[in-house]
């Protein structure tokens, strides 16, 4: 069962950027900034851990949950060291996504062969 939540919800997500790619002019980096952005301000209120209690990886794999995760730790630096610790807390919650996003995108690269789109 935690398999279709997960998917339910992180397909949820996909299936919004998609239809905001087909149906408006937003580019693909408009729609990252604004999901990561998204993602942020609902973990900031608290609102998207109800997401992620339903949805578990579905909910925090995607941009939105990125965002979340850097919200969640800013909030918990700034309650243990002040200001300085909101900007810690973020960039630390946030390592191990970065470093695995950086290290996985490098080995792909040295894989496959990027071709451009005509």
């Amino acid at each position: 069962m935690d398999y279709l939540k997960a998917f339910i919800v992180g397909g949820g997500i996909c299936v919004i950027g998609q239809i905001l790619l087909d149906r408006t002019k937003l580019m693909p980096a408009h729609i990252l900034v604004s999901f990561l952005t998204i993602g942020v301000i609902l973990g900031a209120l608290g609102l998207y851990d109800p997401i992620v209690e339903f949805g578990g990886a579905g909910a925090k794999t995607p941009i939105p949950g990125f965002g979340y995760t850097l919200a969640r730790g800013a909030i918990e630096g700034a309650k243990k060291d002040g200001i300085f610790g909101a900007f810690a807390g973020g960039a630390k919650a946030g390592a191990g996504g970065v470093a695995a996003a950086i290290f996985f995108g490098y080995i792909m690269a040295l894989i496959f062969d990027p071709k451009t789109k005509d």
